[in-house]
């Protein structure tokens, strides 16, 4: 079935239907099988959404998130969303995407809620782990492959959470206020992007944007997501708390109220009905797409078979470590200390508060249950099984690690967060109490939830810091690996030791994945999808207990750009040098090494009508395969707006061989140059020079660049 025809089935159902039926379509049931499954069985029962018998039409089966198939026991749990933005690897990401649809459809459904895309505008965020990044492009693209592998096995792909959610303990209610261009420019093109590639479904945010409920948002539901950007999906709610009024749901465009009647009843309906407050019509407007969306992937035919021995299977746990392998991000390795030379090694100390703990990310909706965890020690004890290496730990006492660490050939520091520090807060749909921050609301089987929430601090627990400051007071062969779900300071302690990886919440082969990587087996690949800053009040602010947050036009790495292009501009009028150390960050955006070299070169650049077309040559100047992040970033002209001084706008994973020489090319249009107009409501280019920059880090100190000569439009 095309589009159209399906368009023109759906309007031949609603036809037939009566306003019980419509209503039906328009929210969510199963809710209490659901909230028992997840109290008292090993098996979640998936909440359901409209459905009909009588003419033929499914129901919308949904089940969560985005590292795997979750609250279900048995299925692949997938490195966080933050590690495969790391990544940087959109061929990589298809595949995920891929291997969580084939599960759950294995599993009996066919509505994933897997597409967390909201920017991280503060790395303090809770739910940080679930989106991939800070950049608008970099988001978008990531998110696009998802929802290209998903949705090609015939799942509804649901996108999330629309807009600008990206704090946890105000996510109820509190209010995101921003400007127009803000809006447009920072916080909606990801968005915009999966839309236009297809996505089958969007969730709306529980917060509220400029005083308004995202649920309740005709400027975002309607006006934009279907008037400007021409989306044919359908629109749910968030679970319970996100749809508060009826009347306001259905006149803003709210599809569906997830996951069960608590506002759209039918009693509530009828009688907006009978008072006039809204038209019949109104409703078959909004069923309308509920159901062309269904029919139109019910009628697909199947790419597979789909048996219940795809969740878990091993091909998705080999690819469960692949993306762990590629996700980890190397940030510092002196004198080439890594990767460890294996046969040398005797002893090896395995040290840190998560050395033996097995986590896969926060205990929220998004927690998956997979038949087993690998930790970082089980991995290094894994590798090195029956070869004679000796493996020590201990507990955090300082005295007991300077013992096993002084005669240790390496050591190795696992240290972070786990969801008690960040992840979903799941509470009784209130703002979260600043005076009682833990409180505990909602109890199941897998513990207390809603422990979670917005981190308190980006530096790493004292507990740690004191264990890396012994080991470090007796050997200096150490390295340290940052669990978390973003940004970890490093000030402390990072003179002290030799090398240093981000691996995140990096899934269930985690440990196996860290144990390849660190003794060579795998060249780490991953770039920082966010900027690390050396003191995090170099950050916007950020308080998680704030009912209303203004949210500026610069965050992350276009922040720290305009922090330096004031200083110099400051520098330049006062005729005196900016200090050297002034609020650079410590890694920027975009930054990652490797164990081998890569040169980039040959930049070069053509215009054809609306799009530039643009090659780099890179090569593999050393002696390990390897891949590398070619990034494309565009400088924007001095005018009277305010314009990022630059914005990424194009990347490629690229693998090679030693010596081997490949050509990269990118294509960007003019629209990729353009900012928004609020006078006109309307997007425009100013005239004037643009530069395109190409190197492996927002901060390259090696990047090419090339001038172009714009047109403006305005």
């Amino acid at each position: 079935m095309t589009a159209q025809e399906a368009d023109t089935t759906a309007r031949a159902l609603i036809a037939q239907m009566s306003l019980k039926e419509k209503v039906y379509e328009m929210h969510g049931h199963g809710v209490v099988r659901f909230g028992l499954s997840i109290l008292f069985s090993k098996k979640i029962k998936p909440v359901h959404a409209g459905g009909s018998k009588r003419l033929g039409i499914s129901s919308t089966i949904f089940l969560d998130g985005p590292r795997g198939v979750s609250l279900t026991k048995g299925t692949t749990a997938f490195p966080v969303t933050m590690a495969r933005g790391a990544s940087w690897d959109v061929d990589l990401e298809k595949r995920v995407g891929e291997a969580m649809a084939e599960e759950i459809r294995a599993l009996g459904a066919n509505y994933s809620g897997a597409v967390c895309m909201n920017l991280l505008r503060h790395p303090a965020w809770g739910r940080a782990q679930e989106t991939y990044g800070e950049d608008p492009h970099h988001v978008g693209e990531m998110a696009s492959a998802l929802v290209e592998g998903i949705q090609k096995h015939n799942v509804q792909a649901c996108v999330k959470h629309f807009a600008a959610n990206s704090m946890e303990n105000n996510r109820f209610g509190g209010t995101m206020n921003m400007d127009e261009r803000t809006l447009h420019e920072v916080y909606l093109p990801h968005f915009k992007k999966v839309i236009e590639r297809g996505a089958a479904s969007v969730m709306s945010a529980y917060n509220k944007l400029n005083g308004e409920y995202c649920g309740h948002s005709k400027l975002l539901l309607t006006d934009i997501l279907r008037n400007q950007w021409g989306f044919k999906g359908y629109i749910t709610s968030d679970w319970q708390n996100g749809l508060y009024d009826a009347q306001k749901g259905i006149e803003a465009g709210m599809n569906i109220e997830m996951p069960s009647n608590t506002i759209y009843k039918l009693s509530t309906i009828k009688k907006l009905l009978a008072d006039g407050k809204i038209k019949e019509q109104q409703i078959d407007d909004l069923v309308l797409p509920i159901i062309c969306t269904k029919l139109f992937y019910a009628s697909q035919k199947d790419v597979q078979q789909y048996p219940k021995s795809l969740a878990g299977c091993k091909a998705h746990t080999d690819l469960a470590r692949e993306v762990a392998e590629k996700s980890a991000v190397l940030l510092k390795n002196d004198n080439s200390f890594l990767p460890l030379h294996k046969e040398k090694i005797k002893r090896i100390a395995v040290i840190g508060s998560l050395a033996d703990v097995k986590q896969t990310g926060d205990h929220g909706s998004s927690r998956v249950f997979p038949t087993y965890i690998v930790s970082p020690l089980d991995g290094i004890k894994n590798y090195f099984a029956g070869t004679g290496v000796e493996i020590v730990t201990t507990t955090n006492n300082v005295d007991s690690v300077k013992k096993i660490c002084g005669g240790a050939d390496a050591v190795i520091v696992i240290s972070g967060t786990t969801y008690k520090d960040e992840g979903e807060f799941i509470g009784n749909g209130q703002i979260r109490d600043k005076k009682n921050p833990d409180k505990k609301n909602f109890i199941t089987r897998t513990g207390i939830l809603g422990v979670g929430g917005d981190r308190e601090y980006l530096h790493l627990h004292q507990r740690d810091i004191d264990v890396i400051h012994a080991a470090a007071s007796v050997n200096k062969n150490i390295v340290v690996s940052l669990v978390a779900g973003s940004a970890v300071t490093v000030e402390e302690w990072r003179e002290e030791v030799s090398a240093i990886i981000e691996t995140f919440y990096n899934g269930m082969e985690g440990g196996n994945a860290l144990a390849r990587i660190l003794f060579g087996d795998v060249n780490p690949s991953g770039k920082l999808p966010f900027t690390v800053p050396k003191l995090e009040s170099d950050l916007p602010p950020f308080n998680s207990f704030d009912t209303a947050v203004d949210y500026g036009y610069y965050h992350g790495y276009t922040l720290f750009d305009k922090y330096e292009l004031n200083h110099l501009r400051s520098a330049q009028s006062s005729g005196t040098p900016p200090p050297a150390e002034d609020k650079q960050p410590r890694y920027p955006f975009g930054y990652g090494l490797s164990y081998t070299q890569f040169q980039i070169s040959d930049l070069q650049t053509s215009q054809v009508s609306e799009t530039v077309n643009v090659s780099v040559k890179i090569k593999n100047t050393g002696a390990r395969a390897g891949a590398e992040v070619v990034q494309l970033y565009i400088v924007f002209p001095e005018t009277k707006e305010e314009r990022p001084e630059k914005l990424l706008r194009g990347f490629s994973k690229i693998y090679l061989e030693p010596n081997e020489e490949r050509q990269v090319e990118f294509t960007f249009s003019r629209k990729d140059l353009e900012f928004f107009y609020p006078d006109i409501n309307a997007w425009g280019i100013d005239k004037g020079k643009y530069e395109v920059l190409v190197g492996n880090s927002s901060r390259s100190t090696q990047m090419l660049t090339h001038t172009l000569q714009i047109i403006g439009s305005k």
